[in-house]
């Protein structure tokens, strides 16, 4: 297509004009190709920049450094094109030999790819591309050019409609009609009449309008042909058609298109009077390629109704010109995807009204989102409007207002009045029936605003389209609108726009990518975020970032916060307090500990969190284990811990939350707490734990206190030296100090505390939550007090040293882990004695682990959900006569021998480990609501589950007397099934649709597996230690992982004949002896040992990161991608192969082909090697042993950074001597140290032991053997030492 464009950096010294440009382009290809071509001087148009000396001269600075003529007026458009124009992507270079055809061509692919405005296409065609030979090649381009670019950029025209016709027949009747249609759907239309200005000439006033616009309608009537002017504006016409491809569309009115090209009949008559002119013949020409282009006739359309023909006009006109005007700013990244997701989510139903939502965080890009789905599908409608900001106008304005301005969008009538909402409503409701509308109304954020400017769907005409932006999803709810969350961008979005917008390009300048990354960091997506910075930082020097950047993260950016700031406002003093919580604490908590700490504060959690949630202000997320957590994004975590410290910036201690750890330690330390301090979230720094109670006295009105270790979460069995150190010097100086808690505490978490008890004065009247894991405590009260927790609600004592607990002090309990801390190898654990009164009532979870308990009667604790115990003496459990409220039991009783669950039918998950000793297990006849089943170690022969039809997760361990278990004929909720170690010979999985993992592993007598022929869900199968003989796969093609291991009577793999989506695949120790994979487009890991392969065909598997062949002994051919180039580990040892070809593989770090004895030829190109850390090729070629290794494991990746160069050693033993080749002597041995970037290895053994490093050689030869003289051909070589060669009679002249 075009010339090679490239991008040019622009100096420190250009304006900043120049350097928000997006790109400035290398200039060869348009100047340097033809410098005694035509001038493009005639051709520029001065835009009223061109007279600027320090722009002009800098172009010329350009392109003289690149060889061009300093003074060639090619300078002038070579600047304009990079003052104005957006580069898309590169072009390809265009292939001719005639210099100056390929000059014209890029300037008129310039022209219309890049949307040069200045220079017509007209203009270009009399005056330019005329002055060449080859004119008419150079013609046929363009049509394909135009198109080809099409999707590049839009060329921007004055008119989109240009209409010829013959006034007296037309003009007031149906040209009048098609010009008021085309204008209501804001199609801008040129009409002769409407459009000539006094005092200019009519003919130039015409000639440059058919220029200026993209469509042509001729209209030819019975007497079109009469008129010169017609015939003149036809021939215009016909030349842009031709020359630049504007399309043409023929309206053939009361004539017919026969009569037109012939000039025939009413259309002859009429050009009768033109035939002696000597414009007749070119006036013919236009007539006759008019008709042949398709159009559109009267008679022979819509059975003549004139208003429907003028419908199908306008109707493929406005899709004409969507697919051309539709412009999205090419700096709004990832746009093209989302607008996709929501037009076709909108659906193609056209007798329906479609709503939809865009929801998300303030800044997150939904108004510009609407703003291009709107300008995308605008002209397919009738009536539009755009109406922005909401929330705002109608506070100021008022909701009426916002009427007046929709109905005057739709109906394009700006004299509407409205008297009042409701008459608004009914007016709206009137109006709109019979218009296909496109509506959208930005940043709503109450459902009147909705109900008013909206109100009931069922008045807008079937096909009409409503989008509402908003950061209040209850709106939606409310009103019944779908959905559509917009998403933050991905990391590589975000660095592309910062990109854009700091630098005017995609990649940032060199040095500035590390500061680039971390700003992107900062932004966290926010697409608001990184435009403001990158417009703050555009043209800033290096230091000026990092200042920035230091900045940030003390003081919020103001335009983020602004925004986001709006949310917050909406919310109740409630909700502020809820999400001031989140934003300086509870963010990251699990969603369960989040509630429970939330409502210990006395607030309604799960409502409150639920309307954060909608207004996008919070969100949820799993972690690693599945457990959802509270999420909040870094800006709005900013936000609220900005808004804790504005009223105070400088005191923290009149904080209503302390949340820093530094801060914390200045208010504890220097005893500056206030009774205006609610929340404290304090890790474990370097105070003394009697300076923190001593600063905690001060605090009168604290509710909320977290005192944390975060080395607990990684290592909670390990007593870290400083808490061991601080409970000893508690204890030592408990004597002389008490420890406080302040009376309005309601939620303690201290981790590792200290002290052997609570608090003397501490009377706990308003504590409902107590989490005390990996505590020193012994008892809750000193002296066996015996203080009730009245309202004490959730009790967490994990690792706990208690001697004992009596829940007769917590009658308002409701959940309960208790756990003994498991002491090191060697020692007993420590049991807490637990003590139960006669009934629990509230009680709806219970976790017990190493608690000294032989009996457990849960008779009285009817509410129970959650029942958990590990407890190693437990040999008795008495469950209640109706245990409706179980939902989740998990036993680990090793003593138990009778287990009766038969009453508990809502159970929904049940877990048995290690119970040795269950003789009877006695469960009911169906569980309709059972869907996770785990049994492991356990006595059990028969296991029918035909009666659990919800069973999602079913894991069988190490029951090794199984031997039948009955699932359900149709188990379509099955979506996870492990069995390990069982004694089953068969297993039928029946109809399982939605089976995502099958493991099967040491069920050494399983012989028959039958699956369902289409397991269109399953991603992970794996297989190990069964007697299968045939596995067929069925159709699978989500599957991902595929590992089937010591199956040693496999002999037959059927597998679908595309893996599409396979990941990985593992064969080890089967009698394959034919393996086809078909396509595996995403395929990056492969491991196959102990099989009887001959050939091994990887072709169809181009993504290839990891290949391990191991012990394929009758592995004689390997077949590998054309190009393998992701390929970085290859193992093939103990295989027959004799020439593998490693040409393909640049990327290769690791490789092994130890003991192919029959290796004869290893095609291994320079550079191939070039990033090989581990090679070995003992047993290949002519080495008995070789071994190159990388001794710190970089694989050949040299980290610049490092002052001491990578160290790489190899070791090779010869097979025979290479100086002595027909001797029968011993191993010629060779070491090798790199203290330097580690060497490529497809270098002749020569310059490989010869590089220019020390070399000890080894040899022993037979008495009379002189050394080689062929020691001397190594050039390279700078020392040699000899060891025990005694035998030598003397060295090389010339060594």
């Amino acid at each position: 297509m075009t010339g090679a464009i490239d991008e040019a950096m622009i100096g420190n010294d250009v304006c900043d004009l120049e350097r928000r440009s997006p790109l400035f382009f290398l200039f060869e290809s348009l100047i340097l190709v033809n410098p005694t071509g035509p001038s493009f001087g005639n051709l520029i148009h001065d835009d009223g920049h061109s007279g600027e000396r320090g722009k002009r001269d800098y172009a010329r600075k350009v392109v003289a450094e690149r060889g061009g003529n300093e003074g060639s007026d090619d300078i002038i458009l070579s600047y304009y094109l990079t003052k104005q124009v957006a580069f898309v992507s590169p072009p390809t270079p265009i292939e001719s030999s005639n210099k100056d055809i390929a000059l014209t061509l890029q300037v008129l692919e310039l022209t219309i790819l890049f949307n040069i405005e200045f220079i017509s296409s007209k203009f270009l065609c009399n005056r330019f591309i005329q002055t060449f030979p080859n004119k008419d090649k150079i013609l046929s381009r363009i049509p394909s050019m135009a198109s080809s670019s099409a999707s590049y950029v839009a060329k921007s025209f004055k008119y989109d409609v240009f209409l010829s016709f013959r006034g007296e027949d037309t003009r007031k009747n149906f040209i009048a009609h098609l010009y008021n249609a085309l204008l209501k759907r804001n199609i801008n239309t040129y009409k002769d009449d409407e459009e000539i200005k006094k005092g200019k000439g009519i003919s130039d006033e015409l000639i440059r309008s058919i220029e200026e616009s993209k469509f042509f309608i001729i209209v030819f009537s019975k007497n079109y042909a009469s008129s010169s002017w017609c015939l003149d504006e036809l021939v215009n016409i016909m030349e842009c058609h031709k020359t630049t491809g504007h399309t043409v569309y023929p309206i053939f009115y009361d004539v017919e298109p026969c009569e037109v090209r012939n000039q025939s009949r009413k259309v002859g008559e009429a050009f009768a009077r033109h035939e002696k002119e000597e414009a007749a013949g070119k006036w013919r020409n236009a007539m006759k390629e008019a008709a042949d282009v398709a159009g559109w006739e009267l008679k022979n359309t819509a059975d003549g109704d004139e208003a429907k023909f003028i419908g199908k006009i306008v109707e493929k006109l406005s899709l004409e010109l969507r697919s051309i005007n539709v412009r999205i700013d090419t700096r709004l990244i990832g746009m093209d995807h989302r607008i996709n997701d929501i037009v076709s989510s909108l659906g193609t139903a056209s007798d329906d009204v479609h709503m939809i939502g865009i929801w998300g965080m303030g800044g997150g890009g939904k108004t510009t989102l609407a703003r291009s789905i709107f300008n995308r599908l605008y002209l397919e409608f009738e009536g539009k409007s755009f109406i922005e900001n909401v929330r705002e106008e109608s506070r100021v304005s008022g909701l009426k207002s916002l009427q007046n301005q929709i109905l005057s969008n739709i109906l394009d009538n700006q004299t509407i009045n409205i008297g009042s909402i409701d008459e608004g409503k009914s007016i709206m409701s009137w109006m709109m029936h019979g218009r296909k509308v496109l509506l959208v109304l930005d940043d709503v954020d109450h459902i009147d605003q909705l109900e008013a400017l909206v109100g009931d769907t069922s008045c807008f005409m079937p096909g009409s389209i409503i989008i509402i932006t908003t950061r209040e999803q209850q709106v939606l709810v409310t009103h019944g609108v779908k959905i559509y969350n917009v998403n933050l961008l991905t990391d590589d979005e975000s660095i592309w726009l910062f990109n854009r917008y700091a630098f005017g390009r995609e990649i940032p300048i060199q040095k500035y990518e590390e500061l680039s990354r971390q700003v992107v960091r900062y932004a966290a997506g926010l697409p608001l975020t990184i435009k403001v910075l990158g417009s703050l930082l555009c043209g800033k020097s290096m230091p000026e970032w990092v200042d920035a950047l230091a900045r940030l993260k003390k003081i919020p950016l103001r335009e983020t916060q602004k925004q986001l700031e709006i949310s917050y406002t909406g919310l109740d003093d409630e909700q502020k307090h809820i999400f001031l919580d989140v934003a300086t604490i509870l963010k990251g908590w699990k969603k369960k500990l989040a509630i429970e700490a939330l409502e210990c504060c006395g607030f309604f959690a799960r409502i409150g969190l639920r309307v954060l949630e909608q207004k996008s202000l919070i969100n949820f997320y799993d972690d690693y284990s599945g457990e959802e957590c509270l999420g909040m994004h870094d800006h709005l975590e900013e936000m609220g811990m900005n808004i804790v410290r504005r009223l105070h910036p400088d005191m923290p201690c009149r904080h209503s939350r302390l949340w820093d750890n530094k801060e914390i330690e200045d208010v504890l330390a220097k005893n500056l707490g206030t009774e205006e301090t609610r929340s404290i979230q304090y890790y474990y720094g370097m105070l003394d734990v009697e300076i923190i109670m001593k600063g905690l006295r001060e605090m009168k009105e604290l509710r909320f206190l977290v005192v944390d270790n975060q080395e607990i979460l990684s290592n909670p069995l390990v007593p870290n030296f400083l808490n061991a150190l601080g409970f000893l010097c508690c204890n030592w100086k408990n004597k002389y100090y008490n420890p406080y808690f302040s009376e309005t505490l309601r939620y303690l978490l201290w981790n590792k505390y200290p002290f052997r008890y609570l608090p003397k004065t501490f009377q706990a009247n308003n504590l409902v939550a107590l989490r005390m894991d990996y505590s020193s405590m012994v008892q809750l009260w000193e002296g066996g007090e015996r203080k009730v927790f009245n309202k004490l609600r959730f009790l967490y004592l994990r690792g706990s040293t208690l001697r004992s607990l009596d829940l007769w002090m917590t009658p308002s309990l409701e959940t309960l882990t208790l756990t003994g801390l498991r002491k090191r190898r060697g020692c007993i654990d420590h049991l807490v004695e637990l003590y139960m009164p006669g009934e629990l009532q509230k009680l709806r979870s219970l976790e017990l682990d190493r608690v000294k308990l032989r009996t457990l009667d849960l008779g009285l604790t009817p509410n129970l959900e959650k029942l958990c115990l590990g407890v190693g003496d437990l040999v008795e459990l008495n469950m209640p006569g109706i245990f409706l409220n179980l939902k989740c039991l998990v036993l680990c009783v090793p003593k138990l021998r009778t287990l009766d669950i038969r009453l508990t039918r809502n159970l929904e998950e049940l877990s048995l480990f290690s119970c040795h000793d269950l003789e009877e297990l006695h469960m009911a006849h169906e569980y309709l609501k059972l869907t996770s089943l785990h049994l492991e170690d356990m006595k059990m022969r028969t296991l029918d589950l035909r009666l659990v039809p919800c069973l999602n997760r079913l894991l069988l361990s190490q029951i090794k007397d199984l031997v039948e278990l009955l699932l359900p004929s149709r188990c379509i909720n099955l979506n996870a099934l492990d069995c390990t170690n069982l004694d089953l010979r068969t297993l039928d999985l029946g109809v399982t649709p939605n089976l995502k993992k099958l493991h099967l592993k040491d069920c050494f007598n399983l012989v028959e597996l039958h699956m369902h022929d289409r397991c269109l869900n399953l991603k992970s199968l794996v297989l190990s230690g069964l007697k299968l003989r045939t596995l067929d796969l069925g159709l699978t093609p989500n599957l991902k992982e595929l590992n089937l291991s010591s199956c040693y009577d496999l002999e037959e793999l059927h597998m679908a004949h595309e893996c599409v989506k396979l990941l990985s695949l593992q064969l080890v120790g089967l009698k394959l002896r034919t393996l086809d994979l078909g396509p595996s487009p995403i395929l990056t890991y492969i491991k196959i040992s102990h099989l009887k392969l001959r050939t091994l065909d990887l072709r169809l598997v181009p993504y290839l990161k990891t290949l391990s062949l191991s012990q394929c002994k009758d592995l004689v051919e390997l077949h590998l991608p054309r190009r393998c180039i992701n390929l970085n580990t290859l193992e093939c040892t103990n295989s027959k192969l004799r020439t593998p070809d490693l040409k393909l593989t640049p990327n290769l770090k690791y490789l092994d082909i130890e003991e192919c004895n029959n290796l004869v030829d290893l095609h291994v190109p320079i550079g191939c090697l070039e990033n090989i850390g581990y090679l070995n090729l003992s047993g290949c070629l002519v080495f008995k042993s070789f071994l190159f290794r990388s001794k710190n494991s970089t694989y050949g990746i040299v980290n610049e950074s490092l002052e001491v160069r990578p160290v790489a050693e190899l070791y090779f033993t010869l097979q025979r001597c290479l100086f002595h080749p027909d001797n029968n002597i011993m191993d010629f041995k060779f070491r090798c140290f790199h203290k330097d970037n580690i060497p490529s290895l497809t270098r002749s053994l020569e310059k490989l032991i010869s590089g220019g490093y020390n070399l000890p050689v080894l040899q022993r030869c037979p008495r009379g053997v002189k050394f080689p003289d062929q020691i001397c051909m190594l050039k390279h070589l700078k020392s040699l030492k000899l060891k025990c060669c005694w035998l030598f009679e003397k060295l090389p002249k010339d060594v």
